[in-house]
């Protein structure tokens, strides 16, 4: 198992201790996922956390039979559902791989150890939940605001190689769109 990606990400944000290094080493599981895989469905509990080494996914949930993307989520990226995951409580999104992955994960159970045994990863929960908070504003927010043009430009400028990963009507469905808004905003070339 290669956790170096993972560890280097964490010393980023502040160098960890080998004796908590070696704990949150020893406490990974390395997952290989193909494309397709569910590593979460609606109504399962989410288990565990995944930290994405390579691959691609996305979260979405289902209402009156369409498929709304939340997320997606690529390499050295973070992946869970934050409520199933943090109130151990039935989850109302998938979690589903669009590109074949080597995950990296750790149970609830065990991220529980850690911040118990080691006061110090605290600091590393709290910053890696303010980081995918801020994403989480700064989308809430260019859903209200921006055009539909806007977002498309951006998020294509964010995760350049998305229309390789991902199905377009996913990709409308993320930025709040028709497939035909997007067909229309990609045929004009604007880009």
């Amino acid at each position: 198992m290669n956790s170096t990606a993972l560890i280097q990400r964490i010393n980023q944000i502040a160098p960890l201790s080998q004796m908590l290094e070696d704990f949150i080493v020893s406490s990974l599981k390395e997952e290989k996922f193909c494309k397709h895989d569910l590593l979460l469905k609606e109504g399962q509990v989410a288990r565990r956390i995944y930290f994405i080494q390579t691959g691609f996914c996305r979260s979405y949930y289902l209402q009156d039979g369409k498929e709304y993307t939340t997320w997606f989520m690529g390499e050295a990226d973070i992946m869970i559902s934050v409520y199933s995951f943090f109130t151990q409580q039935p989850s109302a999104e998938f979690i589903e791989v669009l590109e074949d992955g080597i995950f990296l994960s750790m149970s609830w159970i065990q991220l529980q150890k850690i911040y118990a045994d080691f006061p110090e990863f605290n600091l590393f929960g709290r910053i890696i939940t303010e980081h995918y908070y801020i994403k989480s504003e700064e989308r809430a927010i260019a859903l209200r605001t921006l055009s539909a043009t806007e977002r498309y430009l951006s998020l294509i400028k964010s995760n350049p190689t998305i229309l390789q990963k991902a199905a377009l009507g996913q990709i409308a469905s993320h930025l709040g769109m028709s497939l035909e808004t997007l067909s229309r905003i990609r045929a004009k070339r604007i880009f």
